[in-house]
């Protein structure tokens, strides 16, 4: 639903609000980390392919290079702290990436 908030751990985002806070403290993300933040948030401990990431996030007609979707993963896990193989958001080579509600 649109009033949906997703919180693991020291992680929470408020659909409604369009809010992201990390130990209380709010995130500036840009409106496609959000968006991507999101799905993954959706979908705890799943593997999401790149091309379901690509299709949810930025839709069926998006013409552009996949290297979008690592330039924004990268964004995001530079805003979470996360390192990449320990963090909030995994690599899974080949697949797509994995939110980790640990």
């Amino acid at each position: 639903t649109g009033e949906a908030v997703y919180k693991f751990k020291d992680l929470q985002l408020d659909v409604a609000r369009h809010e992201v806070l990390l130990n209380g403290k709010p995130l500036e993300l840009t409106l496609k980390e959000f968006e991507l933040l999101r799905v993954l948030m959706q979908h705890p401990g799943r593997v999401l392919t790149r091309d379901f990431l690509l299709d949810t996030v930025w839709g069926y007609s998006y013409a552009g290079e996949t290297r979008t979707l690592d330039m924004h993963i990268r964004g995001l896990r530079r805003k979470l702290g996360d390192s990449a193989d320990d963090g909030h958001i995994s690599t899974v080579r080949g697949v797509g990436y994995r939110f980790n509600a640990k």
